[in-house]
């Protein structure tokens, strides 16, 4: 039994052999399950999963597409702050775009509550509602919540996925870009220890700024932990509940919802 891998932009290969050849491998990276008796079916089973996942991201793309709104995929772990930004930044762009959110939780409507005081369209999926209450949404549970938004009167929406430093990045949704969003109370070896999150992402925030005056945060270290793991990404170092350092931010945003973005 070899290890599968899967890299952000969505191809795929295995290391199945002990040897040297010269063809290209087309498989998932869903590990190593050769301590399960059931190891190759597992193996079969999660290719599936994620090959059907695919198919239905693509179908949710297009749907976005069809409606000329763009998507932003914003992923964290709990507590980083992503709902206070999104709240920041829905203030800061109704004037000039139209931003619908989908919201996903395991439970409740909290985060959901705060940002429809922004006025924003917000469609809320629990995953303990009817999907077993997952750690992260996948391109069904996002399909399931796009009726409750009026996508034929937005420019942009942000997927709110659940709080995982894991799962989110495994799974596409349809969205053209990945954001995650990084607190400074987290510590300078995230990037090494969840490389997969940090990889995937398109933009990295780094919030709660305002705090590194009470923290022993080296934020020197962390960015070159960040380099190492994706030199692409986009950084914005900013604090959510202060505004300090937001403005790079919605200019990004604004360059994705206008297609000018990371490749769009």
């Amino acid at each position: 039994m070899g290890r599968f891998h899967r890299h952000p932009d969505g191809t795929v290969h295995s290391h199945d052999h002990h040897h040297d050849h010269g063809h290209d491998h087309d498989h998932r990276d869903v590990g190593d399950h050769s301590g399960y008796a059931t190891g190759v079916e597992r193996v079969a089973v999660l290719e599936q999963i994620l090959s059907e996942n695919d198919r239905l991201a693509d179908a949710n793309r297009q749907l976005f597409a069809g409606h000329g709104v763009r998507t932003v995929n914003l992923m964290s772990s709990p507590g980083a702050g992503k709902t206070t930004l999104l709240k920041a930044t829905l203030e800061a762009l109704r004037a000039e775009l139209r931003v619908g959110v989908l919201e996903g939780d395991i439970a409740t409507s909290l985060d959901a509550d705060v940002l429809r005081e922004t006025g924003a369209a917000v469609s809320l999926v629990n995953t303990d509602a009817g999907f077993g209450g997952e750690c992260h949404l996948d391109a069904v549970m996002v399909a399931s919540g796009l009726g409750r938004l009026p996508l034929a009167e937005l420019d942009l929406v942000v997927i709110e996925n659940v709080g995982n430093l894991v799962c989110p990045a495994e799974f596409d949704v349809g969205q053209d870009v990945r954001a995650m969003v990084y607190a400074v109370t987290e510590g300078e070896e995230k990037p090494l220890k969840y490389p997969v999150m940090f990889r995937s992402a398109d933009a990295v925030v780094v919030n709660k700024v305002d705090l590194l005056p009470y923290l022993d945060f080296d934020i020197d270290e962390f960015y070159d932990h960040l380099t190492a793991v994706n030199p692409r990404a986009k950084v914005f170092t900013l604090s959510a509940r202060t505004g300090e350092g937001l403005a790079p931010w919605l200019d990004w945003l604004r360059g994705v919802a206008s297609g000018v973005g990371p490749d769009l």
